[in-house]
């Protein structure tokens, strides 16, 4: 049974990936979170890569206290999604793509 997306089609969805450096975690994260963002929402996102090494500031506006973390700015209430992003599931709940369970 396939679930579907509870969102408008039309809805941009501003993402801000928190990452530290070119770790390997933080590429994984970025390349799940482009896989699952050119899947479910091509053409209605915008990904903006934050990396805490050359803005360390930057992360006490989203209170981010662990990295990789994902943030949606848009569209509101804001959401956090902590990890590598690699559970596919997981991430379009957080990101309200799918119903909680």
């Amino acid at each position: 049974m396939k679930k579907t997306p509870t969102k408008p089609k039309s809805e941009l969805f501003l993402l801000r990936l928190y990452v530290a450096g070119q770790t390997p975690k933080s590429v994984t994260a970025f390349a799940n979170l482009k896989k699952i963002c050119e899947e479910h929402l091509a053409g209605r996102y915008k990904i903006e890569v934050v990396d805490l090494l050359k803005n360390p500031k930057l992360a006490s506006g989203d209170q981010i206290l662990a990295i990789p973390t994902l943030v949606r700015k848009l569209p509101e209430p804001v959401r956090k999604i902590i990890g590598d992003l690699s559970n596919t599931e997981r991430v379009l709940v957080g990101l309200n793509l799918l119903p909680r369970e």
